[in-house]
């Protein structure tokens, strides 16, 4: 009798998470990271914006956030993977080679901030109001990065029978010589497992949208609605990192994600509460390059103003010289006027009696 497992089917990995194009290879994995990193900044710069900031603000920001984070990235993977790489058997090389995978988000966020912060310093903006703009971004862009997860086969759960498990697949390379990262499936199934990175993924969106709604309903600012997302994600992570069984660095049999997640999670709660409530003015994420080329805008609005009151100052003070300065020859002129102005203040008067004659009973 066939089952609901039977029916409903496996998830499938993909054949192979790596192309080549002559000597260049596409990778799967970094293709995602890229478009999720595009993604981020697109959408976090239209949030600027609205929030009253200058657009191009987030790209600017994220020349030095996006190298800081990925080299943040790199190092916690590492440091808590370190037997890996410098272990007994460890290819301490390896350590370099980001695009076999492996980033992780703590350390991302951390020296990401710390580039973040240097951008923000230099142009003058508050760091907490850019977080609070570019957060629901960011972790769309953790979402979409899963997906180069599942093409490197990575990140997943236990063994499993639901039926959304995941089935991973052998791969090998031209020689025939395992190579799972790089190489193609040869259509053997090794084990079905929880799709952990799919778990996380389906979780990321759920916060995004969270995060949208509740920002447009209170207003938040001043990196609260940043510390949310951090909350939001760290709860999720923390439930995952229980689900995983892939080899990791632990603590007292726990995996170090594990502790991490908890107490990042209980730190940005409590920064949630205590930060200061409302949204900063837009005024205050002008850069200070804007707010010095509107002041200079406006002192140069106000001198030809000036200008142009002193030279009408100066065409006046002209014409009273050139009248007084004026020679007698003029005076025939002024005398014929007058004489027109007496005459007919003559002819009125004559009108005048003309019509109180006839007006006479």
């Amino acid at each position: 009798m066939t089952s609901t497992v039977d029916l409903l089917a496996y998830i499938p990995s993909p054949p192979q998470g790596v192309w080549y194009v002559g000597p260049v290879a596409l990778r799967a994995y970094a293709l995602f990271i890229i478009l999720g990193i595009i993604v981020a900044i697109v959408w976090g710069d239209r949030r600027w914006v609205a929030r009253g900031g200058e657009k191009g603000t987030v790209l600017d920001i994220a020349i030095w956030a996006v190298p800081f984070g990925l080299i943040g990235g790199r190092l916690y993977h590492v440091l808590t993977d370190w037997p890996a790489y410098f272990g007994e058997n460890g290819q301490p090389l390896d350590a370099l080679k980001v695009w076999q995978g492996g980033l992780g988000i703590w350390g991302a966020v951390f020296l990401g901030g710390i580039g973040a912060w240097i951008g923000c310093r230099r142009r003058g903006i508050p760091v907490s109001a850019l977080g609070d703009a570019i957060a629901p971004g960011i972790l769309l862009a953790q979402a979409i990065g899963r997906i180069g997860n599942y093409f490197n086969q990575e990140l997943y759960g236990r063994e499993t029978t639901v039926p959304w498990g995941l089935e991973i697949f052998e791969r090998v390379n031209s020689s025939g010589q395992l190579d799972q990262l790089a190489g193609v499936s040869n259509g053997e199934v090794i084990r079905v497992v929880h799709p952990t990175f799919l778990y996380e993924a389906v979780w990321n969106v759920l916060i995004v949208i969270l995060l949208v709604l509740v920002d447009r309903r209170f207003k938040i600012g001043h990196g609260r609605l940043f510390a949310l997302y951090v909350a939001g994600y760290c709860l999720g992570r923390f439930v995952v990192e229980l689900m995983r069984d892939d080899f990791a660095y632990e603590i007292a049999g726990i995996r170090v994600n594990t502790f991490t997640s908890g107490i990042v999670f209980f730190a940005a709660l409590a920064y949630f509460f205590l930060a200061k409530k409302g949204r900063e003015d837009p005024a205050d994420l002008k850069s200070k390059n804007y707010v010095a080329a509107v002041s200079a805008g406006e002192a140069g609005a106000a001198t030809p103003a000036s200008a142009s009151d002193s030279a009408q100052s100066d065409t006046k003070a002209d014409t009273k010289a050139t009248e007084s300065d004026s020679p007698q020859s003029d005076s025939p002129e002024s005398d014929s006027s007058e004489a027109s102005d007496s005459t007919a203040a003559s002819d009125e008067s004559s009108d005048a009696v003309t019509l109180s004659k006839k007006d006479k009973p």
